[in-house]
């Protein structure tokens, strides 16, 4: 195989699939919605039968940064290729945001081995810290996204102590109270709207208003552009501090901690510290999102974020695949936009969700892209040494 041959077999699959991403966005039609479905398992099946997909899986993790990069430019351009579509623009950033939170998670799950089922609770304090200060305070809204994901960090600080002193079922039971908790309390808070919730202002960054359409001679682009972008950048900038994370003696102490705690503690890892680190990180990265997607949907409410929403956003981390942040990309695609793409089938399109995420879990059930074995010298080629 020739150098280039991993380059070209990379960027070609990324093409094709970000063309069928836009693809699926773009689909109106049942007929179209279907057969762009159908079409998947056609195409892995065709690889497999063609020996592409183990060379295609080698390129991807000998160039994990040209994978980046080309994931990247392909968002680029998909936001480029549906600038006057509200909807689709506005899963694209949703997809982006719940990959934030899945990031998040993905610390203290798939690193420190933390069960949280308040995910969601965590996602809805950043935004209504987004809600508040934007409509009662003159704090630039970039402080206000910022102070939304300090706000969540810290109250989950404080509820990692109980989950501390439980273990396995119990500490998830504790965060499950947090969530039912976390909504019941907005539900009976008339000053942060009660049920029917708060409306939040647009936000302005440098005097540039973000909910604003944008007009270039005769053509109108969405203002969801702009969240799009926003949540492209943000959605990069979690990705690589959580690789930083992964990839530093914190990450693998979350490591030792998650495999075997009397082990890391015999060793001289600080258990605790590892356990508060983790939960604390990703809950800020939950508030962050939270705060971004309030200020996007310019609204937020109570039934946003119930425990139904936590499962969801598990659910996106254990289809991704434990432990990978590559993984979690496409696992937020396939649970935020399928459902939508299901409507004409009205309720009968969560059946239909729910039967395919059995299937992969059947048949992957380490993920879509399962975490590989951890590399302590990754930049050291085999026969190398270290």
């Amino acid at each position: 195989m020739t150098p280039l041959r991993p380059t070209i077999l990379l960027n070609t699959a990324l093409v094709v699939v970000f063309t069928y991403l836009w693809g699926l966005l773009h689909a109106e039609s049942q007929l179209a919605v279907g057969a762009l479905l159908l079409a998947v398992p056609a195409v892995l099946w065709a690889l497999r039968r063609a020996g592409v997909a183990e060379p295609l899986a080698a390129a991807a993790r000998v160039s994990p940064r040209l994978l980046g990069t080309g994931c990247v430019l392909g968002t680029l351009a998909l936001v480029a290729a549906l600038y006057d579509e509200h909807f689709a623009l506005l899963l694209l950033s949703s997809v982006l945001l719940y990959t934030v939170v899945g990031l998040g998670l993905n610390l203290q799950f798939g690193y420190a081995g933390i069960v949280n089922f308040a995910g969601a609770a965590f996602f809805g304090i950043g935004s209504y810290t987004a809600a508040t200060l934007a409509t009662h305070t003159a704090l630039p809204h970039l402080l206000v996204l910022l102070t939304g994901g300090v706000v969540a960090a810290v109250l989950g600080s404080m509820l990692i102590w109980p989950v501390l002193r439980t273990r396995g079922h119990y500490a998830a039971l504790v965060t499950i109270a947090f969530g039912i908790l976390f909504r019941n309390f907005l539900e009976v808070n008339d000053t942060l709207g009660g049920p029917q919730g708060l409306r939040i202002p647009g936000m302005t960054v440098f005097g540039w208003k973000l909910n604003d359409h944008i007009e270039i001679g005769d053509t109108e682009i969405s203002f969801y552009v702009n969240y799009a972008l926003l949540s492209l950048a943000l959605c990069v900038a979690a990705f690589v501090f959580v690789r930083r994370v992964e990839r530093s003696w914190l990450g693998l102490s979350m490591d030792m901690i998650r495999t075997d705690e009397v082990a890391a503690a015999t060793f001289g890892v600080s258990i605790a510290r590892g356990k508060v680190l983790a939960f604390t990180m990703g809950n800020f990265l939950a508030g962050l999102a939270g705060a971004v997607y309030g200020m996007m949907t310019s609204y937020v409410a109570p039934n946003n974020f119930t425990f139904g929403d936590s499962l969801i956003l598990v659910s996106i981390v254990i289809l991704g695949g434990i432990g990978n942040p590559w993984g979690l990309l496409p696992a937020a695609a396939i649970v935020l936009i399928l459902p939508e793409k299901f409507q004409f089938i009205q309720e009968y399109r969560f059946l239909l969700y729910a039967v395919l995420v059995i299937l992969i879990l059947l048949f992957r059930p380490e993920g879509l892209l399962p975490r590989t074995v951890r590399q302590y010298f990754p930049g050291r080629r085999k026969g190398e040494a270290p």
